[in-house]
């Protein structure tokens, strides 16, 4: 048999490795090695590519705050910063609600209609016929939620648009309100009723106002470790320690600062303390659980969320049920605000305040984009100018005028963001 070389015996030993083609790396990835000049290059990179976040109504409120107080000499005052807390509290919990039905790229045109409609259930139940307040006010809780869910079928289960279900709401439930009321015109909130907390109730302990801010820096100290900790495990570039420190102080700066203003006046608000609760748990909610990316999932791309196995009905009815509890939640504070429920509760310009303030705040009018935050922001901009025009005498008119400018701004941002994330190929 003759000799014949096995193939092993015939390749190389070792064969030389192809040099592997140079790949260019994510300049997000770079960030954490480049220091101060990798984070100039990484925010100019986001403006490029279309990414404003919430940089636009950071700078707005901080103009806007100094150009009133130089106008008025009384803006930043501890009195008017503290009322200013107080009065964003109800617009700013129903603009939570309107957050999530536009991160489905829907609109809700009846919240200003339920939030005059709990109101009134709320004082029909509790000061004419004798409910137990805290009963009453669940009752009312649990009306907006149905309400929502109504909605919510109609547009999820029967297709019917969203703007046209809650366009019919906006009337039909304004009609309801009127209803309820009576003969009543007004009904006023009673001195021991806990709707009125919502606006006289402070916690005059400067412990309490310090305790809440030193609760935020924590827990955002906190957040920031658990992330980092995550994507050390996921092998990702991860923050220095320099910059958690940074931007912990930043925050604690800011709560601190605020809290020590407060006190100056009559303390901590209640109001602000439920807002900012709100707040917190819709945000975990958006940002922390699998419901919250189907959110954002369904509102990108309806269709590509149900063939991902998302129940797309669900998701869109419980947003709209969710929208109707919190308008009904911000109703209260409303009424309260204004000494009690009224015929007329919930209808001027509360319905396009609460929209603009989603939309001013940096939440997408087209769906799948946006913060739980803007809510705040939102209002925060849209109160202050009401504040300072206020304090200037300025007219209705003019409120209206400047209100309405600001939020076509805060559009055609949103417009231009948009078009530019396209041509970066970012959406």
């Amino acid at each position: 048999m003759s000799d014949v070389p096995r193939q092993q015996d015939q390749a190389p030993s070792e064969a030389p490795a192809a040099p592997a083609a140079a790949v260019a790396p994510d300049p997000r990835l770079l960030v954490r090695e480049k220091g101060l000049a990798g984070y100039w290059e990484d925010l100019t990179r986001r403006i490029r590519g279309g990414e404003l976040g919430s940089i636009p109504v950071v700078i707005g409120v901080i103009l806007i705050a100094v150009i009133f107080e130089a106008q008025t000499g009384s803006f930043l005052t501890p009195r008017n910063l503290s009322n200013i807390a107080i009065y964003i509290a109800g617009p700013g919990i129903m603009a939570v609600g309107i957050v999530l039905v536009l991160l489905l790229g829907e609109i809700d045109l009846s919240i200003g209609s339920m939030a005059g409609l709990s109101a009134a259930l709320w004082a029909v139940l509790s000061v004419t016929h004798g409910i137990d307040d805290l009963l009453a006010i669940l009752l009312a809780l649990v009306a907006g939620a149905v309400v929502g869910t109504i909605h919510g079928f109609f547009f999820a289960k029967i297709g019917v648009p969203a703007f046209v279900v809650t366009l019919a709401g906006f009337l039909g439930w304004s009609g309801v309100q009127i209803w309820v009321m009576g003969d009543e015109g007004t009904i006023n909130t009673p001195r021991d009723s806990l709707v009125r907390d919502f606006r006289d109730f402070y916690f005059s302990d400067i412990a309490a106002a310090y305790s809440l801010a030193a609760l935020i820096t924590g827990g955002y100290l906190l957040a920031l470790w658990r992330q980092e900790r995550r994507r050390q495990a996921a092998a990702l570039p991860t923050r220095p320690t320099g910059e958690i420190l940074l931007r912990g102080g930043l925050v604690a700066a800011a709560a601190f600062l605020t809290a020590y203003t407060l006190n100056q006046h009559r303390g901590l608000p209640l109001a602000l303390v439920i807002f900012l609760g709100v707040l917190l748990l819709v945000d975990f909610v958006v940002r922390r659980t699998t419901y919250g990316r189907q959110i954002f999932a369904v509102g990108g791309n309806a269709e590509a969320a149900r063939r991902a196995g998302i129940n797309v009905e669900r998701v869109r009815l419980t947003v709209f049920t969710i929208a109707g509890t919190l308008a009904a939640f911000g109703g209260l504070f409303i009424a309260a605000q204004s000494g009690g429920a009224a015929k007329n509760l919930g209808s001027g310009n509360l319905l396009m305040n609460v929209i603009a303030a989603a939309v001013i705040g940096g939440t997408s009018l087209f769906g799948g984009r946006g913060w739980v935050w803007s809510a705040l922001l939102g209002t925060l901009v849209i109160q202050s100018i009401t504040t300072g025009l206020n304090l200037m005498n300025m007219s209705s008119e003019i409120q209206y005028m400047i209100t309405g400018a600001v939020l076509l701004i805060a559009v055609v941002l949103d417009s231009i963001s948009r078009r530019t994330q396209r041509t970066a190929g970012r959406t």
